[in-house]
């Protein structure tokens, strides 16, 4: 497969492990992650005080150029979820069926993009009755799979976040 890059949208506050460990899983497989925010070659701090340096800004996105999408959470997705460049770079991944990674708050996103009806998801459990009100089918479980949609709950279910995520990388021919 020629394109293996994995498009990482991240925010202030984001919670550092779930770009870390998800970040670095990706590259152990071959795949080159590129993390983008509101401006490229910009400082952005997890709520920890690690730091990630963006690639692209959101505005430069093209979801056609990227095998999948991961949304970390954290706070990081609560300050990035109104944008518009974000919402279309999600649904547009949705249009295309490639495989989407959230855990945590990262659902917020999905939310705003109002891509969650009907689908089968999980999320931090302060964010449940916000995943039932947009339609979602909220499943308390550690990794949850529908279609092209993956989800776990925080940072305790990466494990399953990553080993799921890099499964549906592997299947992509």
């Amino acid at each position: 497969m020629e394109n293996k890059k994995v498009l990482f949208l991240v925010g202030e506050e984001f919670e550092d492990i779930e770009v870390l460990y998800p970040f670095y899983r990706v590259i152990e497989e071959g795949f080159k992650p590129i993390i983008a925010w509101k401006e490229a070659n910009s400082k952005v701090t997890g709520k920890h005080g690690y730091v990630v340096i963006s690639d692209i800004s959101f505005k430069e996105v093209r979801p056609e150029e990227y095998v999948a999408l991961v949304l970390p959470g954290g706070r990081g997705p609560e300050k990035i979820r109104t944008l518009e460049e974000v919402k279309n770079i999600t649904r547009k991944f949705f249009e295309l069926k490639k495989p989407v990674a959230a855990i945590c708050h990262g659902p917020q996103i999905l939310i705003s993009a109002n891509v969650v009806r009907g689908r089968k998801l999980t999320s931090v459990a302060s964010i449940k009755d916000d995943v039932i009100a947009a339609g979602g089918i909220y499943i308390d479980d550690s990794v949850v799979v529908d279609d092209n949609l993956i989800s776990s709950r925080h940072p305790g279910d990466l494990p399953y976040f990553a080993l799921t995520l890099i499964k549906a990388l592997k299947s992509l021919k």
